[in-house]
This record gives structure tokens, sequence and C-alpha cells, in this order.
């Protein structure tokens, strides 16, 4: 029996496993559209395509699934672009469907052509033009599997209309075969067994873990390999909560934001041991300066992401999950069972000298500090809530004061730096996990990126808060101008342009809330939490307040700013 692109495209998402589909119709995805009522698909329906994509995004980072997102063609597909870019910089599993004109069409500049395939090379991990619909089950077979295997990413699948109006006998391919692409999933026995040697053997080791341990679920294994070394570890922004943030061995976050003892820890290593990280430039700071005593042990699934920014010592090309498990088979046998080999007391007594030098820390007075309403918003929700942010000085204030534990519970534009994207992942971590409480670290700059979304979660009844962190500013750029830029604050002041956010709430049909004094602050966190509605809560904070440490441009990430 034959069956319609539009149905064997749908067919196929069942069986991947695909409960959710984030979208904004269009005519180039009707047949699609009516076709969805005949599925038992949640669908979502976002009021802006970027939108879409970053609630597909939060849903795969909360959830670990392949987050996926319907858009028609034209602007529709063009508006993808930004959330595609986001996804492809943290690794992060998506299938963005984009309707597409008619195929005779195609190269006429007809009416909401774009060529989204050209336009995505670059952010995509891959993309497919559907040309033909007996290729269809296969693509989309495809299009899952690269998503999700290997260094994850986004995968972009271009479905003009007549394509998924036309018809075809289904047939669902059960394997995948893609030529040259076979990622390494186990690493090389000999560079593990080296790189043991080497951790045995060093007196100043640190631990810098990323992304990649979220992304390949290595958390529990990263927690037992330290836990027997007693290796302290340091995270990126994109690896917070990879290792427990409350553990006595985690130095916190590392780079231009980082801790003080973690910074000086990894400057005076004599071993860095990196796991799915990829030697950021925010981290680095001035790369011949970077852990310049050490040498490098780099475990990633990405063959290029090894001494591309850093040149490392003994690399191993696998899953990070996979990785150190052997290793930790192999410590085992090696140490007959002993909890410790040998001691690294003196390392550790210095790290503490460092944390006593210099701890995160700010003096609260009678405006409200942001730091102040981070801390509240950790103590409140115990640490258990799934956090997103938005980009800036509201970001790297969160990475700071408020301590990941657990996977999947930090959501953050970290490569590619999205003002904008944590309200719909949000939404989208909030559809993932109803029951859970979602909070969005905002400022009043980026929060307005994405606003309209604000109709998407009261219409489906999700109760994500917002902690709009409002100082007036663009905040980060005004820090720079500020420190760099002989506080000429060039475009930075949008305090008299900020709408009411209690107001705009309101129309949208949420709650409102606001804190202008510090004693206000925790009262305003338990309505929100305790109310069964999307919040917007509006701290007014202190205009020019900065993120410290910071390590300037171009400097080493030893040359901190502390104040």
């Amino acid at each position: 029996m034959k069956k319609t692109g539009a149905s064997i495209l749908l067919e196929c998402l069942k069986r991947e496993g695909v409960e959710v589909i984030f979208s904004y119709p269009g005519g180039a995805v009707l047949p699609i559209t009516h076709e969805l009522p005949n599925w038992d698909f949640k669908t979502i329906l976002v009021r802006h395509e970027q939108g879409a994509v970053h609630a597909a995004d939060g849903y795969a980072r909360a959830s670990g699934k392949v987050g996926v997102c319907l858009v028609t063609s034209g602007p529709g597909a063009t508006n993808t672009v930004t959330g595609l870019a986001t996804a492809f910089m943290d690794s992060i599993p998506l299938v963005v469907l984009t309707g597409q004109v008619p195929t005779p069409l195609i190269g006429n500049d007809a009416f909401q052509e774009a060529d989204i395939v050209g336009i995505t090379r670059p952010c995509t991990k891959y993309n497919y033009l559907v040309t033909d619909v007996r290729d269809l089950a296969r693509i989309i077979r495809e299009a899952f599997y690269i998503a999700r295997t290997g260094r994850p990413g986004p995968v972009l699948v271009d479905l003009p209309k007549d394509i998924t109006a036309g018809t075809t006998e289904f047939k669902y391919p059960k394997e995948v075969h893609i030529t040259g692409y076979q990622p390494t999933l186990d690493g090389h026995m000999q560079q593990i067994k080296r790189a043991i040697q080497l951790i045995l053997k060093a007196h100043r080791p640190v631990i810098y873990a990323g992304g990649g341990v979220i992304a390949a679920n290595a958390a529990e294994e990263l927690t037992e390999l330290v836990e027997m070394l007693h290796i302290p570890v340091t995270m990126t922004l994109m690896g917070l909560g990879g290792f427990p943030g409350t553990h006595p061995l985690s130095l916190g976050m590392l780079g231009m934001h980082g801790t003080y003892r973690a910074n000086m820890a990894v400057t005076d290593s004599d071993l860095l041991i990196a796991v799915g990280a990829r030697f950021d430039d925010r981290v680095t700071g001035k790369v011949d300066a970077f852990a310049p005593k050490a040498k490098k042990i780099h475990i990633d699934i990405d063959p290029t992401s090894i001494s591309k920014n850093v040149r490392v010592d003994i690399p191993i090309v696998g899953d990070c999950k996979r990785v150190l498990a052997k290793m930790l088979t192999l410590l085992k046998e090696e140490k007959g069972g002993d909890e410790q080999r040998w001691s690294l007391e003196a390392w550790h007594q210095q790290i503490e000298k460092w944390k006593s030098f210099h701890r995160l820390s700010y003096n609260q007075n009678q405006i409200i500090k942001p730091q102040h309403v981070i801390e509240r918003v950790y103590e409140l929700t115990k640490g258990e809530a799934i956090i997103t942010t938005e980009v800036g000085q509201n970001q790297m204030w969160t990475a700071q004061y408020y301590l990941f534990d657990h996977p999947h519970t930090l959501l953050t534009s970290g490569g590619l730096g999205t003002m904008g994207y944590g309200f719909p992942a949000a939404i989208g971590a909030q559809v993932a996990f109803p029951e859970r409480t979602v909070i969005d670290i905002a400022g009043d700059g980026s929060i307005q990126m994405n606003i309209q979304e604000l109709a998407t979660a009261v219409h489906y009844k999700l109760p994500v808060k917002v902690a709009i962190l409002n100082n007036g500013y663009l905040g980060m750029v005004r820090q720079w101008q500020e420190l760099f830029h002989e506080r000429r604050y060039s475009l930075t002041p949008i305090g008299d342009a900020c709408p009411d956010f209690v107001k705009l709430a309101e129309a949208y049909g949420a709650l409102g809330l606001r804190a202008t004094r510090p004693d206000e602050v925790v009262p305003v966190l338990r309505e929100a939490l305790r109310t069964p509605l999307p919040v917007l809560m509006d701290f007014v904070v202190e205009p020019e307040e900065g993120v410290y440490p910071m390590v300037p441009a171009g400097e080493a990430i030893d040359r901190m700013l502390l104040v």
C-alpha cells in the first residue's frame, strides 16, 4: 500500500521515538500539518521559528533525546539558522524539518523559496534536500542516526512540498550504512594505558571536564574515577553538572569568569586531563600560557577537536563513558582494590590556600545584588531545578553561584552565546519534564529577544519561571565598556526603553512579580515557585555590578581581575 510522503515522515518520526514536535506552520508544510492530527505526537505551536529550534534544543539538553522541530520554507527556514548554530556549537542533537517549494520551482526564485541547505551547511552536522519521495524514509533514518551518534549535532532535512504530497511504498530501513561516517567509540587501549601511567606519576593533576561528559552520560564514571584517584576537577560552562558542584574535589568553573582556585590550579598543574572538552578560547585565555607546566591527556569522540587549539601529549579518540569505564577497570586491576596509590596531600593544601585567598563573594547593601538572587534561587530549589540562562552577566553569575550537582540541569548557550536562548529552552525543558521546576535566569535585554514565547508557555500551561536581573543595561557589554572603553556606555543603557515586565506578563496571561529591595527577593521567589502559571519576576538590581573574577581578553587565565 502506498503512503504519502507526509505519512511516511510521521511514521519514521514515531519509529525514532519522537514524542514532541515544536512547530510553526506554513504553506510549504501543509501536507504534513494536514496529516499530523492522525498521529499522537505532542505538538507545540511556538510564536517564532527561532523559538521552535531553541525549545527543541532545551528539550534535547534536558531529556537527552533528539529534539525535533518543523517549520515552513523561506523565512520560516531562515529563522532557524541561529538556533541551528547554537546547537551546532554546543553539540546538541536536533532534527530540523523545513518546508521547501516544489522541486520544479527550486532555483526559480519562487515565493518563499530559500536555499536553506546551502545557508546552513556551516552550522549543521549534516543536511539533506529530499528530491525523491522514495528516499524519504532512508533520509529520516540517517538524519536521526547522525544527530545522536558520535559528536551529537543538528541535522536539517529540507522537504519540498511535492515530496510530502507524493506517494510511494513505505519501507523503513532497519540499519544505517553511511560511507565515511563511522564514529570511533572505544578508545585505543594502548593510549589509555599510557594515560593511566601518566596519571599515576602526577603530583599536581587536574581533570578538566566539558560538555562531552554530559552528552556521553559519563557523569557517574567521571565521579568514580575522581573519587578513586582524589584528583580535583574543574568544569567548563557546558560541563557544569557533569561533576557535582558541591563535591569537595570540585574547583568550579575555569576560564574567563572561572574561580580563582580553578584557574590557578590549571596554570600550576603538571597534568591536565581533558574529558569531553575542546579547549575553547574562553577557557584557555592566552593559549601559550595555558597549563604551561602540564602534560595533557585529551579524551574526545571528535578527532578534529584534539590538538586543534592546544597540543596534547596523549590523545584518546572515543566515547567518554566507554573510555572512562576502561580506565576504571584497568586502575582497579592495577591498584588491587586500594583506594589511593599515591599522595596528593601537598597539592590539595595548595588548592585550599588559593580557595582561602579568593572566594566568590559580593557585598549586599540596600540595592539587590544579582548574585543574591541566584543564591536565593539555589537555596529555595535545593539545587534540584532545571536552570536555563540567557547570555551575558546573568549566565556567568548563574554558573558561579548556582551549584549544579546533576547533568542535564544547566541549559545554556555556551559556544555561540545566543541571547534569547534561555526562555524558549526553558519551555522545551518544561515540556520534557512537566512536574519539575524550570527557571530561566535572564537579563532585561536578552529576555526581550524571544519574549513572544510567553504566549506559548501560557497557551500550553507550562509553569516556567523567569528571573529577570534587571540592571537597565546590556550588562556584559557595559562591563567591558567600563573596564576597557573609558566608561563610554554607547548603546548599552536600555532602562528607559524597557517595558514594565509585570504588566507585560499580565498582558500575556502570566503572573508578573517585582522586587526592588533585598528583603523582597525571597517572598517573590516563593510566590513564583508555588504558582502553577508562567511567572516573570522583575528583580531591580544594582545597575553597575560586575562579574568577577574576569580574565581580560588575550591574557593568561591566572591574570584575573578580582574586583
